[in-house]
Order: C-alpha cells, then structure tokens, then sequence
C-alpha cells in the first residue's frame, strides 16, 4: 500500500491558487471590458451583426468575471453559527450563474441577433474597421487566454487537459480558460462572416456568423453548468486524499477495520471528511482519541485541504468499502 506522503503526490483536483485564479480573472476582466467599447463601436459604425454579437459577448465575460471574484471572495468567509462548514459554496453558486448567464445572455442574444440579421440583412459598411477591431481583441484575448493557460497547465500536472477539467474542484480555474478559447473562436467566426459577406455581397453570412458564435458559446455554458452543478450539489474529494484517510486510520495495530470514508468537497482548498472505524474492543477510551488525535495531525500535515475530519468508531464494520464516498 502507499505510504501517505507517496498517495500525496498523486493527481489532484487541478484546482490552481487562489492568487493565481486571481490574476486570471483580474487579466481576463480588464480585457473583456476594453475589448466590448471597441466591439460596440465597430458594431456601430458597420452595422454589422456579428460584431454586436461579440460585444454582448464580451460585456456577458465581463460581468462573468466580476461575479467569479465576487464569489472567491465570499468563499473565504470564515464558518459562522449559520454556516458552521463556512462559505465555500458560494464560489460554486456563482460559477453556475455565470454558465447560465453565458447561456442566456450570451449565446441567446447572439443567435437572435443573427437570425433578425437574416431576416433583414443590410450592408455591412466600412468593414476595415471590423477587421482592426477583431485583430486587436484577439490580441488582448490571446493575451488573457495564455495567462488562463499558463496557470491550468501548472495546477493539472500529469493529467490530460479534459481530465483536469473534469477533476477540478476550482470553477474559476477552468471558467475563465473556456470562455477565453469561446471568445478566440468567436472572434474567427466573425472575421469569416464579415469576410464572406464583403466577398459574395450577400450579408446573411454576417447573420449567420452569429448563430454559429451562440451555438458555441451555448456548448460551453452547457460544459461550465454541469460541471459546477456536480460542485454545488456536493462531489467528492478527491479520490487519492480518501484512500490516504483510509491508509492512516487503518495502520494503527488497535483498529480492526476502516468502513465508509465519506468525504464532500466544501470549497476549492477544503473538504469534509468522515469515517468509520473499528478498534479492538479492549482498547481504552483514551487510546482511542490519541490514535484519532495522530491520525488528524499527519493527515492534515499532507493533505492541508483537509478542513473538517470526524471518526465515529463503530464495532462490526465492514474490513472494505470499495465504494467509498
């Protein structure tokens, strides 16, 4: 069996610093708002519909980051009578909000708009403005992007990007990173709609760039809600940090048997953790809470995250629990 310092070093949740996730939203935020002025001037002075498109998009990543802060912020509350786990929660409420936001605001405003430009299509004009807008945002989203990039493939380690995505228990982390490579995507999509109207004269390839942006941003909502669905609703720790929980408690010579280890992740940098546990019956009352007391101790040495632990000793436990939760 590993020892708890080697389960340690396994993969984790993926989740980066807080420092970290806030110079990606702080990054992300200052650029998103710079880039919807240009987009929203552009849009006006062309008349085009993917370039509205893409300020509504920008405008909906702006205030997306404001709430993800918001919400990093409010995780860090301390535990109060009221809410004895504290306030972590918080960050996976406000990281689903931004997914429906992104769904509702940005990908139903873009395929509205680009149908109602389909339905009445009309010229785009000056189009060279488009295009310098749409090279300088993504200049300052591929900027943003390698930032959110930068500090994703530093938290995953050796895990597979999807897998890290799918394992992290820090919304921001991957948020930001999916909204950025959405916006770099859309940002193409209009330059090629704006292109094949001004190339063909027909400007429903403008309208139709829109739609195809609303349906790739509501792709990625769909991803983002369901992840921090799992996340709100309680997921487990990671799987590593359990089967060290079982390892320590169970090495002791008194305990007989190690059951359940429930754990539920209470925010990006902490979990909950309790477990059953059967010692030996002649052992003395004392012995017990100084097995639990060195057990906690070098548990939460290597696995800091760990913010509650709770043992119930129970006699008859089962000896395995594969489906540990």
């Amino acid at each position: 069996m590993h020892g708890v310092d080697e389960v340690r070093r396994l993969p984790q949740s993926g989740a980066v610093a807080e420092g970290g996730n806030k110079l990606v939203l702080v990054t992300a935020l200052a650029a998103n708002l710079g880039i919807a002025v240009a987009k929203f001037v552009a849009a006006g002075i062309t008349g085009s519909s993917a370039m509205l498109t893409e300020g509504f998009h920008s405008v909906v990543d702006s205030l997306n980051q404001i709430l993800l802060l918001y919400g990093q912020k409010r995780s860090q509350l301390p535990p109060d009578e009221l809410h004895p786990l504290g306030y972590g929660r918080e960050l996976y409420f406000w990281s689903f909000v931004v997914a429906i936001l992104i769904f509702a605001t940005g990908a139903g405003l873009s395929i509205y708009e680009g149908i109602l430009h389909i339905l009445e299509p009309h010229e785009i004009e000056r189009p060279i403005v488009s295009y310098v807008v749409l090279a300088v945002s993504t200049a300052l989203e591929g900027t943003s992007w390698l930032v959110a990039v930068r500090e994703f493939a530093g938290a995953k380690g050796e895990q597979g990007w999807w897998q890290a995505v799918r394992r992290s228990k820090d919304p921001p982390s991957f948020i930001v990173l999916f909204e950025d490579s959405a916006a770099i995507f859309g940002l193409i999509v209009a330059a090629i709609g704006i292109g094949l109207a001004q190339l063909t004269g027909d400007p429903a390839w403008d309208g139709i760039a829109s739609i195809v942006i609303g349906v790739a941003l509501a792709a990625v909502a769909f991803v983002l809600a369901r992840e921090s669905k799992g996340l709100l609703i309680g997921e487990r720790a990671d799987k590593a940090l359990v089967l060290a929980v079982r390892e320590v408690l169970d090495r002791p010579h008194e305990v007989t048997a190690v059951g359940h280890v429930l754990s539920v992740q209470i925010a990006p940098d902490r979990v909950f953790v309790a477990a059953e546990v059967d010692f030996e019956d002649e052992v003395r009352a004392g012995d017990v809470e100084r097995i639990i007391a060195e057990a906690e101790a070098e548990l939460r040495r290597a696995w800091p995250d760990i913010a509650s632990l709770y043992v119930k000793p129970k006699a008859g436990v089962p000896s395995a629990a594969p489906e540990d939760r």
